[in-house]
């Protein structure tokens, strides 16, 4: 089983539990979108997921952990490596039993909140999560974000970024170069100020309007009395209400320093940081499209248009983490679990997160290695019963490569692979994935049969 290889490390205190953790995360990767009892194929071994998830020694961390240590198996040799982060609320309104929960907008909605650091590499293949932090908002503090605007960045949910950058750090090798990518809500002084090792740096969304050390005092208007350095062509991943598609960016970029927060004391006496702030935009957007434009900050030198290229690319790989909170919500479908408390369901979490990250790299792995042969991650009887199935002939001699199967899985998820429909998503695919475990079921039992069948005569 690939999960047995991607979890070998695992330690649970008990070699039944390692077994036991590998055989659910394979049979819920198989079905991702069924329910813990349809996925797991019958009530006996549905119990067994429920007991697993209640067992006070299954660690969370020590399936992350396992996780993690195969990640560094998949590391680019030179580097660098993209860890991007973001934050998702995961919602069990609907769940009134479960308790541990905390509020989100308001009252009304409780669950949890999950901040990721999701690996990458600079061509956008997610080679797995670094760190996940997972808690409960407490509901004696709604409604007092005044009071909480005042506290230290300690004492704020705000200091999750800069955990999870010593956390990413303290994950990869020493000589690994990391940049750290992340969206506007890490824009703030206390990150950047974090003391960071040699090779870590940071990659930032930024707030046009923030305060930095220019004569024009703030962030856009310093860019905008910068001139046009050329423009280069971008990948606009499908987003909420706009298709994919490829966009003319346009780039200024200078060197900044980030002014201190008006808030802080005086007598804090806290440096300007001096970073490369840069502006990617779209001159002539399609009709009825809002048109692209990042304002983003660096740690790192920006002096030429092709060093800016490269950073308005690794800016482009964050939707790979919104991806990935997509099919850990709606393929794996973690806000239908009905788990008695939080504790449960952060188990279970940490067992999905495998499954959605597995989901996410079979996709971009097909996009980025589509002559690789598929049999490394679809054994050999599997790939041939999906393209008897597909194909309707005989398979041929070696495995195909990765997009030709990936294409045949995601026909079997509705896929209808017409010229102008572009590459399968998540979405099709683990429809497909669903299709062909029940396909190879169906395989083996009537092999089961035909061997069961006594000869005949004549």
């Amino acid at each position: 089983m690939w999960s047995e290889h991607e979890l070998r490390s695992v330690n649970l205190g008990d070699r039944r539990l390692n077994r036991r953790l590998a055989v659910l995360v394979e049979s819920l990767a198989a079905r991702p979108e069924a329910s813990v009892p349809q996925a797991a194929g019958s009530w006996a071994a549905a119990k067994a997921a429920y007991r697993f998830w209640d067992n006070d020694r299954v660690s969370p961390e020590a399936i992350l952990a396992a996780h993690r240590d195969s990640v560094f198996a998949r590391l680019p040799e030179n580097g660098p490596v993209l860890a991007i982060q973001d934050t998702t609320a995961l919602d069990w309104t609907t769940h009134p039993a479960t308790s541990g929960l905390g509020y989100r907008a308001n009252r009304r909605k409780v669950g949890l909140l999950a901040h990721s650091v999701l690996a990458a590499d600079p061509e956008g293949v997610p080679l797995g999560l670094l760190h996940q932090h997972v808690w409960a908002r407490v509901p004696e503090e709604l409604g007092h974000r005044e009071l909480r605007n005042k506290l230290p960045t300690k004492a704020k949910e705000t200091q999750r970024w800069i955990d999870a950058l010593n956390a990413t750090e303290a994950a990869l090798p020493p000589d690994m170069i990391v940049v750290t990518v992340a969206d506007r809500e890490a824009d703030f002084y206390d990150l950047f100020a974090t003391t960071r090792r040699d090779g870590s740096h940071l990659l930032i969304r930024a707030k046009p309007r923030r305060r930095v050390r220019h004569a024009e005092n703030l962030l856009d208007r310093a860019l905008r009395t910068e001139p046009a350095r050329g423009a280069f062509d971008v990948e606009i991943p499908r987003g909420p209400g706009r298709p994919a598609r490829v966009a003319s960016l346009t780039a200024r970029f200078t060197a900044v320093s980030l002014a201190p927060p008006l808030t802080r004391r005086i007598g804090d006496r806290l440096p300007d940081l001096p970073v490369t702030a840069i502006l990617a935009e779209e001159a002539s957007p399609p009709e009825g499209q809002e048109p692209i434009r990042w304002w983003l900050l660096t740690t790192l030198p920006v002096t030429t248009l092709a060093e800016a290229e490269r950073m308005v690319l690794w800016y482009s790989r964050r939707w790979l983490i919104e991806r990935y909170h997509y099919v850990l919500k709606s393929g794996c479908q973690v806000e239908r679990l009905q788990l008695e408390d939080a504790s449960r369901l952060r188990r279970a979490l940490a067992t999905y997160t495998v499954v959605a990250w597995r989901l996410l790299w079979l996709t971009c792995r097909a996009r980025q290695d589509p002559e690789g042969p598929c049999d490394a991650m679809i054994p050999g009887t599997s790939w041939q019963i999906l393209h008897r199935v597909v194909e309707r002939s005989e398979p041929p001699e070696r495995a195909p490569g990765w997009r030709a199967a990936v294409r045949q899985l995601a026909r079997l998820g509705g896929f209808l692979d017409r010229a102008g429909d572009g590459e399968p998503g998540v979405t099709t695919l683990w429809r497909g994935l669903r299709r062909l475990d029940d396909l190879i079921l169906g395989w083996n039992l009537a092999e089961q049969a035909s061997r069961a069948r006594p000869p005949t005569c004549g």
